[in-house]
C-alpha cells in the first residue's frame, strides 16, 4: 500500500487523524476532550495543548492501524495550521513536521474552513461543483460558493458570534454546561410549547453578513425568567482560570 496521505487536526479541542487514499477515507479517528473542559463551560486554550501532546501520537497510530498502513506507506502529511487555538495547531504542526522531515515528506497546509467545504468532495458520495455549502461550526458559520475544485468564496458570514457560540453561551445562561448543543437538544426535544421563530438581521454590506445576539438575547430573558441562569458550579482539579472562558473551533 502507498501513495497515501495522513492528515492531522488539533484545532481546537478535538485530536483527529485521517488516512486518505485520494478521495477515498482508509480511517477517520476522533478523540473529543469535552468532558475534560465540561467543567469550565468551555474551552480552555492551555488545557486542550496538553491533551492534544498526550494525544496526537497514538491517534495517529490508531488511524494508521485501522487504514491497514505503517508510516513507510505514507507519502504526504496534511496538518490544519488555521483558524484555531495556537497553541493546539502548534502541537499538530510540530507532530507532522516530525513525521514528514525524516524522508522529507510533503507537508500541506490546510485551512481547516476550506477544508469543512473540501470534506464534500470526499467518498462515498462526493458532491460536483457547483454548489453552495453551509459550515456552521463551533467558531465559524458562513455560507460559501463553490464553483471548482480549488477553492471557495465566502458569500455571507455570522456579524458576531457563530452558530457553536450561540448555542453554547445559551446554554450557559440557562445553567445547562457544555457542550450546549446536546443539552439545548434534549430539552427542545421535550418541549411542549410550540416554537417561536428567531428574527435575523441583515445587514446590506458586499459579503452579507447575519447577527445571531437576538438569539443569545432571547436566552437571557428565558434564563432570567426561569431562575436558571448562571454557570455550571464544579471544581477544577488544577490551577486554571476561574473564570470559564468562550469556547471556539
Amino acid at each position: 500500500m502507498a501513495g497515501l496521505i495522513l492528515a492531522i487536526e488539533t484545532s481546537c479541542d478535538d485530536t483527529c487523524a485521517a488516512v486518505l487514499d485520494g478521495p477515498r477515507i482508509l480511517s477517520n479517528l476522533i478523540s473529543s476532550q469535552a468532558e475534560a473542559h465540561a467543567a469550565f463551560g468551555g474551552v480552555v486554550p492551555e488545557v486542550a495543548s496538553r491533551h492534544h501532546l498526550e494525544l496526537t501520537a497514538p491517534v495517529v497510530g490508531a488511524a494508521l492501524e485501522e487504514a491497514g498502513a505503517g508510516l513507510g506507506d505514507v507519502e504526504a502529511l496534511a496538518v490544519t495550521t488555521g483558524p484555531g487555538l495556537i497553541g493546539a495547531l502548534l502541537v499538530g504542526v510540530s507532530t507532522a513536521k516530525a513525521i514528514a522531515a525524516p524522508r522529507k515528506l510533503p507537508l500541506i497546509p490546510v485551512d481547516h474552513l476550506q477544508g469543512h467545504v473540501a470534506a464534500n468532495f470526499l467518498e462515498p458520495e462526493p458532491l460536483r461543483p457547483p454548489f453552495l455549502c453551509l459550515v456552521a461550526s463551533g467558531g465559524h458559520t458562513l455560507l460559501a460558493g463553490v464553483t471548482d475544485h480549488h477553492g471557495h468564496e465566502v458569500l455571507g458570514t455570522t456579524l458576531d458570534d457563530a452558530a457553536g457560540e450561540a448555542f453554547d453561551k445559551s446554554a450557559r445562561l440557562l445553567g445547562l454546561g457544555y457542550p450546549g448543543g446536546p443539552a439545548l437538544q434534549k430539552l427542545a426535544e421535550e418541549g411542549t410549547r410550540p416554537p417561536s421563530r428567531c428574527r435575523w438581521r441583515w445587514l446590506a454590506t458586499p459579503a452579507s453578513t447575519s447577527a445571531s445576539a437576538g438569539s443569545r438575547r432571547r436566552s437571557s430573558t428565558a434564563a432570567a425568567s426561569s431562575g436558571r441562569r448562571g454557570w455550571p458550579r464544579a471544581a477544577p482539579t488544577s490551577p486554571l482560570p476561574s473564570r470559564p472562558p468562550s469556547s471556539a473551533s
